[in-house]
């Protein structure tokens, strides 16, 4: 999907269209906005029961810019027009706002994204039923033995998922069509947005190989750094290479599979189910907490945490046996800690009890900026035997007095 949560809320704010617009920062407090035009325009049309009905007439002056902006959000995605100033998903907002100081700024609106992710799937699954799921706005379709499939090397087909899909939401996407999924995922980013762009096997050379080696999915600033360091910039350097020496300065399995890739070979099939391994939750705070001095804010945000990652669990039907942590602390330091249980749970109060003990396993006398909940080790609820109330602790020493102040087990 072309910048998915942009454009999702572009249809909420069409006048927002060709502006740069960012989406980021804490969720929809769409109560703020209702009173400012209720405070605006007291003699209009702005309640509460109209406010849904009329958000295309909302005036530009009341959305809030980037200028100015402090603290620690992080861009979720940006539209087209503010891509062009540098801006892209991950960016700090602060950095953001110095690219780009006119962007609008709108926070995230999740379960609006989601209909639609959902929307746009059914959709697929109407035409192409062997579909793999890749997020909320990502897939991967099979349609070799679809009916009309192979017309136009897949150009028809793949404007019928385009049109059904606009006509039904109003959104667009980009489709790459290639002989597998390694080369259609870089297809699908030739033309956007509404791109359609065809890779075949005898393109590999004119199309790929150009290509810088990041372009491929799975090669990570690391590794990208160390190919670089090695003369190798793009993906036909990489395939110039020889198997054995990849092998030799970046493993068996990965410099087996960097060779694959740089040559176009990918045989993992479409995978129409699959199952999570794990979920977490984890926040970034506007400000570094201390274990001590801010002891009731960062309690209550644990706790919260907690009840969310239990609350995904019983949404989507899973128990899990390993709880952990993480903490980013204020010199962005990552630390991680997880206990496995006996048995399998998703009650937020035992999650919430294991993961405290996993945090006084930590440093707790340094300030943090990032706090996380997770747990792994999934398994469909009920299917195996739930824990016990009262699991013994793996390990109970602790870093100091600050791990025994901020996270009590009642």
């Amino acid at each position: 999907m072309d910048a998915f949560y942009a454009s999702c809320e572009l249809l909420r704010y069409p006048q927002l269209k060709g502006l740069p617009v960012v989406i980021g920062g804490g969720r929809r407090k769409e109560d703020d906005l209702l009173g400012k035009l209720q405070a605006a325009y007291p003699d209009s049309e702005w309640t509460e029961a109209t406010f849904a009905e009329r958000l295309d007439r909302i005036p530009l002056d009341f959305f809030p810019r980037i200028e100015g902006y402090t603290g620690r959000g992080v861009i979720t995605t940006a539209t087209y027009a503010a891509r062009q100033f540098g801006i892209g998903s991950a960016m700090g907002l602060m950095k953001a706002a110095k690219l780009c100081p006119q962007a609008i700024l709108l926070p995230v609106d999740f379960d609006r994204y989601r209909h639609y992710s959902r929307t746009f799937k059914s959709i697929i699954l109407d035409i192409a039923p062997v579909m793999q799921d890749r997020g909320v706005d990502e897939v991967y379709i099979d349609f070799t033995h679809v009916p009309g499939g192979q017309r136009e090397g897949g150009r028809v087909l793949a404007r019928l998922i385009q049109k059904s899909i606009f006509d039904a939401t109003g959104l667009t996407c980009s489709i790459g069509v290639a002989p597998n999924k390694l080369i259609a995922k870089m297809a699908s980013e030739f033309n956007k947005p509404k791109g359609i762009s065809i890779v075949h096997e005898a393109d590999l050379q004119s199309l790929i190989w150009p290509l810088a080696c990041r372009k491929i999915n799975g090669v990570g600033p690391k590794a990208d750094e160390k190919l670089q360091s090695f003369g190798i910039h793009t993906i036909g350097d990489l395939a110039a290479r020889e198997q054995h020496w990849l092998v030799e300065h970046f493993g068996k399995s990965y410099g087996a599979w960097l060779f694959d890739a740089a040559w176009g070979r990918d045989d993992r099939p479409i995978e129409t189910e699959s199952e999570p391994v794990s979920m977490s939750r984890e926040t970034t705070f506007e400000r570094d907490l201390h274990a001590v001095r801010d002891r009731a804010e960062l309690g209550a945000v644990f706790t919260r945490l907690c009840e969310q990652v239990a609350a995904d669990l019983q949404r989507k039907g899973y128990e899990g046996k390993t709880i952990g942590i993480k903490l980013r602390y204020d010199n962005f330091q990552a630390v991680t800690r997880d206990q496995s249980l006996p048995g399998y749970t998703a009650d937020a109060k035992q999650i919430r009890q294991i993961a405290g003990q996993c945090l006084k396993r930590v440093d707790l006398s340094r300030r943090v900026r990032l706090l996380g909940v997770r747990v792994g080790s999934l398994v469909k609820a009920g299917t195996a035997t739930a824990t016990i109330s009262h699991p013994m602790a793996a390990e109970e020493q602790g870093h100091g007095p600050q791990a025994q102040l901020l996270f009590t087990d009642d």
